[in-house]
């Protein structure tokens, strides 16, 4: 099992912290059982987020081990040519710590904001990723794509990483797993998906990966996993609540549900139903408090979790 925490993200206007920032890292660093960061894009929504390309850039400058990620990239709004660049320089200020996850966004998403037209996203999407790989590997790219065309174009330097950082996927849907398996290296259960419907997906993700004479053991699995912990069971499940509430813009119920919310008993429980259900990373992302959480889940949660 690996375990991870989220990056700081959210900050109200001028209520970043940097000496706070840094401190939380080195914490994160010291308590050893973290093994990655992962952050989370939202670039429209009333929840104040930073963005996630220059919060892991912050994260890089001031870590030394921990890799470094985001789940997922909205990839379909964003130009894979911008995308690309930043993250081969990511990966190479970070000196090879990036992981990249990417995803559709699904249909409902405002395409229109981004100049994109969304009645083809998951084509845009898949082959955004094939570009993207072919930028990342290749000394001069030629691509003739319904979307993109390049001629002979060169993107230097490449990823640290090599051939690329890993590629994780979210996804929900059987088409999107299928997806995943076709041209991902892993796959991330999101932080809205409970864990009935994360067992469901890997479930279909193993046959998948069956069918198309993958190996499992080199297809990892994660899941985002939203924490309260707390004595109190109804003040933990009231601040999950109200931060879950915070950054999708409403309450949910199929997404609290998802969170874990409770005592050490509680949670430890609930997060070992995850990994039951196939999570070989867990990253606990706690809403408040993300310093304590990330300590108390280091002291208490994990010992249990890995006894």
């Amino acid at each position: 099992m690996r375990f991870a925490v989220a990056i700081p993200q959210f900050y109200a206007d001028g209520e970043f912290d940097p000496v706070a920032f840094r401190h939380y890292f080195s914490r994160i660093e010291a308590v050893g059982c973290y093994d990655s960061a992962w952050a989370q894009e939202g670039t429209l929504g009333s929840g104040p987020q930073l963005s996630p390309v220059e919060a892991m850039t912050y994260a890089a400058a001031v870590t030394s081990r921990l890799r470094l990620g985001c789940v997922v990239f909205v990839s379909t709004v964003h130009s894979p040519v911008h995308l690309a660049k930043s993250l081969a320089s990511l990966d190479q200020l970070s000196q090879g710590r990036l992981d990249v996850g990417v995803g559709t966004g699904g249909p409902r998403r405002p395409f229109s904001a981004f100049g994109v037209d969304g009645s083809r996203y998951a084509a845009r999407f898949s082959e955004g990723v094939r570009l993207m790989k072919s930028l990342w590997t290749t000394e001069r790219v030629t691509f003739d794509g319904e979307f993109w065309q390049l001629d002979g174009v060169a993107m230097e330097p490449k990823p640290f990483t090599k051939p690329h950082p890993p590629l994780w996927f979210g996804a929900s849907a059987p088409a999107a797993l299928r997806r995943a398996v076709r041209l991902g290296d892993g796959f991330f259960g999101a932080g809205s998906s409970p864990t009935a419907a994360f067992a469901s997906q890997v479930g279909t993700l193993r046959e998948e990966l069956a069918a198309a004479g993958r190996d499992a053991s080199r297809f990892p699995v994660a899941k985002r996993v939203y924490i309260s912990v707390d004595d109190d069971r109804d003040r933990a499940r009231r601040r999950v609540n109200e931060g879950l509430e915070s950054i999708y813009g409403r309450r949910v119920p199929s997404i609290e549900e998802a969170a874990i919310a409770g005592t050490v008993s509680d949670c430890v429980r609930s997060v070992q139903e995850v990994i039951d259900a196939g999570a070989e990373r867990v990253l606990f992302t706690a809403l408040h408090d993300q310093l304590e959480h990330a300590e108390q889940i280091a002291a208490d949660l994990i010992p249990r979790l890995q006894g």
